[in-house]
């Protein structure tokens, strides 16, 4: 075994270092193998210490080499220590003559994308469940970047690709939004029984969040507000007794744990603001220009064999006047 010496800063852009106290990190029991020679690790250590730029503050441990898969590489292990904790092991490969070190990520990317997250069992809008884009947000009826995104998104989206793309969305409520729960709750309450009232109730609720609790911003005032919205929505959507009664109880149970669900879904997918949208399984998180979503929404059809529309233009602003 051969040690050499890396820097911290070095350790911090290449490896995640294991705490002591974390659990399942221990120390690296080097595979079986042949050494390298102390000359080669020199190599070794030299060159990475010039494309790193390190200093000599962090201890380096290289493992035997090892057969690879690779054709004319064998493969080494490196584990890094600094104050006593000990990174993963990271390989490298190192060519059969000893001349080249080399470092690769391998992805596995035979998942479909588009089953990161599912948009099945949600109210949809635009296109049916099987169109070839299927476009599911995360959304927090509370936060002002979603009501941004939302404003731009329809009807500008199912305008431009009609039935080509299927919306949902899925619940994130923000713990610093104190009535999104409870909006949450209400609208998917009114959306068990009726997709359209959902949908309805999704857009009044964007457009109008800063009246909801009045002058004084009262919690209680704006879920007594979502409340009656709520209820007012389901008798509007041409809904039976039955199921305006099934609305007006599920609004009195307040069940959370639908939206709790969706809210540890989101978590799982490393989301920790709101809007994040997922276009057949890729990320677009913020609320950017619509622009950006249809250059997405594109790249996404034509990966599914489907021609995009032609290339969007933003429409010019009457009178406006060129700059210098």
């Amino acid at each position: 075994m051969t040690i050499v010496r890396i820097s911290r800063q070095f350790l911090a852009g290449l490896v995640v270092v294991c705490g002591l106290s974390a659990a399942g990190c221990h120390g690296q029991v080097p595979a079986a193998g042949t050494p390298l020679s102390p000359e080669l690790a020199r190599r070794v250590e030299i060159l990475i210490r010039q494309r790193a730029k390190i200093t000599p503050d962090v201890t380096l441990t290289i493992s035997p080499k090892q057969p690879s898969d690779v054709p004319g590489y064998d493969q080494i292990e490196v584990v890094f220590t600094t104050d006593g904790d000990k990174s993963k092991p990271n390989v490298f490969l190192l060519s059969k003559d000893g001349k080249t070190l080399a470092q690769f990520n391998r992805f596995d990317i035979s998942r479909d994308p588009m089953t990161i997250v599912s948009s099945a069992g949600r109210p949809g809008r635009g296109g049916p469940d099987s169109a070839p884009v299927q476009i599911v947000m995360f959304d927090d009826l509370e936060c002002p970047y979603c009501a941004k995104m939302h404003k731009q998104i329809f009807p500008a989206l199912t305008d431009r690709y009609g039935n080509e793309v299927h919306v949902v969305y899925r619940d994130y409520p923000l713990s610093q939004h104190p009535w999104a729960m409870r909006a949450a709750v209400d609208v998917n309450c009114v959306g068990a029984q009726s997709g359209k009232g959902y949908w309805n109730l999704v857009d009044y609720i964007h457009e109008h969040a800063s009246d909801f609790g009045g002058a004084e911003h009262s919690v209680q005032k704006a879920n007594d507000a979502l409340d009656q919205r709520s209820l007012d929505e389901a008798k509007k959507s041409g809904l039976n007794a039955a199921a305006v009664s099934s609305v007006e109880a599920c609004l009195k149970k307040q069940d959370q744990s639908e939206i709790k669900a969706s809210l540890k879904l989101g978590d799982s997918l490393d989301i920790e603001a709101t809007p994040v949208l997922f276009v057949n399984g890729e990320k677009f998180e913020g609320a950017y220009p619509v622009e950006d979503l249809f250059r997405m929404v594109d790249q996404a059809l034509t990966a599914e064999g489907v021609k995009p529309p032609p290339p969007y233009a933003a429409p010019s602003i009457a009178g406006a006047k060129g700059t210098n």
